[in-house]
């Protein structure tokens, strides 16, 4: 979607006949409204650039997620995204009204929600890496939540324990088909597979890769030498991002592969330029602590 020169569209909500309240004086709009949060209820469901079955996707919202509401009308709510304020048109059958606040989220790549806490039941429904729940209670080993069904317990961790290295997240997207929109474990796309990684490991991210390239982490300055990249570090081209897994080695979501897929990073420079895709437009590392100090 094309960014104005106004407020970005895609995470802005306003319309020619509405607009967020909060947007008053920064947008002209018919109408200004509050919104109302309601909370995803299905494993996944899209979120739609048009109030169409047919229409793009743009991104995907998991169980759990929050969803501001300030419209429905023909079966689609129309608002913004709680997590990265993505915003866009989910079918309204897909939220509850009631918003139940999670404790939880799953840190496996996938797991079931049971009817009872037997793995020989059939699963209810199947839950992708980083959706939210609220744990009502324990049988065993197994986590009765909220809206019914047990998930077992390994699978799930406190919001906030998160993941040491977000690279190891993402190392267990590998082979996951390519999904254009897609941020669950059935498939995603480049930089739904950087938002998710990174936010099992606690750090936020937004939803589209020119979106990432501004804000996250630190770009490498025009004399570092692309061979010295370390793991961690995010390669950024128009449109599309990977990140590395050593100094060589590339890990992204792509429309090549189809898939998440590990290849050398010079063999991708070549064959994304000769695509063209054009060349890299910049680097950017995750600082810690650790490696903060040894820039100094």
């Amino acid at each position: 979607m094309a960014i104005s020169s106004g407020p970005d569209p895609r995470i802005n909500p306003f319309r020619d006949d509405l607009a967020a309240t909060h947007l008053r004086g920064e947008v002209l709009a018919a109408k200004f409204v509050e919104g109302t949060d309601r909370q995803v209820k299905v494993p996944v469901t899209p979120l739609l650039r048009r109030p169409q079955h047919d229409a793009p996707v743009d991104t995907e919202l998991l169980y759990g997620e929050i969803f501001r509401v300030y419209e429905v009308r023909g079966g689609y709510a129309w608002g913004q995204a709680a997590y990265d304020d993505y915003v866009g048109y989910v079918p309204a059958d897909a939220l509850a009204s009631e918003v139940l606040k999670p404790g939880h989220r799953v840190v496996a790549l996938r797991t079931f929600i049971y009817p009872r806490p037997d793995l020989k039941a059939r699963p209810v429904v199947a839950l992708s890496m980083n959706t939210k729940v609220q744990v009502t209670g324990t049988d065993g080993k197994w986590s009765e939540i909220a809206r019914g069904g047990f998930v077992f317990a390994r699978h799930l961790l406190p919001l906030d324990d998160v993941a040491d290295d977000f690279v190891s997240v993402a190392e267990k997207f590998l082979g996951i088909p390519y999904l254009w929109g897609g941020r669950s474990s059935l498939g995603l796309d480049c930089s739904g597979l950087i938002q998710m990684a990174l936010e099992l490991g606690g750090i936020p991210a937004p939803r589209d890769s020119d979106m990432q390239e501004v804000v996250l982490g630190e770009a490498l300055g025009a004399g570092d030498d692309i061979q010295a990249l370390q793991r961690g570090d995010m390669v950024f081209w128009k449109g599309h991002v990977g990140v590395m897994l050593d100094g060589e080695q590339l890990l992204h979501a792509n429309a090549h592969h189809m898939a998440v897929a590990i290849e050398p990073l010079d063999e991708a420079l070549r064959r994304i330029e000769m695509a063209g895709g054009g060349s890299v437009t910049s680097i950017r590392r995750m600082v810690t602590s650790a490696s903060a100090a040894r820039r100094q």
